[in-house]
């Protein structure tokens, strides 16, 4: 199967062969490679063969081999990581801008986290929730999955 693509989006342009890539896997719906701007050894990018700009924007078969992909390649990353706790990964995907998504192609990061300075770094603002406020969204979101 072709990409179902965007001519100016530069994964689309990847999966064609347009753009050259380091290619790891490749299915009928998704394919992966090597990021070229990595966070750390091994950091690689598996990429929908659907132009959707987020999650939500594509069809469910598009995501079947997501998952598979990635927990490939972690476990041929294991071998790269001299972690002495072991093998260390984040596994990312951001939609929009706010959620600091930069192309505009759905796309999932498997980062390596080879030591405390390389990879991802991740600084995240919990606070305690207001258990009434969260009881209430918990029945919007119910009432909303059920329509």
């Amino acid at each position: 199967m072709s990409c179902i693509s965007s001519a100016a989006c530069i994964f689309c342009k990847i999966i064609k062969g347009e753009i050259p890539s380091f290619k790891l896997i490749e299915t009928k719906y998704a394919y992966s490679f090597l990021d070229i701007e990595p966070c750390s050894k091994g950091h690689a990018l598996v990429i929908p063969k659907y132009h959707g700009a987020k999650l939500h924007n594509l069809p469910d078969e598009y995501l079947h081999d997501v998952l598979p992909i990635l927990k490939k390649l972690a476990i041929a990353l294991e071998y790269n990581i001299d972690s002495p706790e072991g093998k260390s990964y984040n596994i990312l995907q951001n939609n929009g801008r706010l959620g600091h998504q930069v192309v505009d192609h759905v796309h999932f990061h498997l980062i390596p986290k080879n030591t405390e300075k390389d990879g991802l770094i991740v600084g995240w603002p919990a606070e305690k929730a207001n258990f009434d406020d969260l009881s209430l969204l918990h029945k919007e979101l119910l009432k909303k999955l059920e329509d």
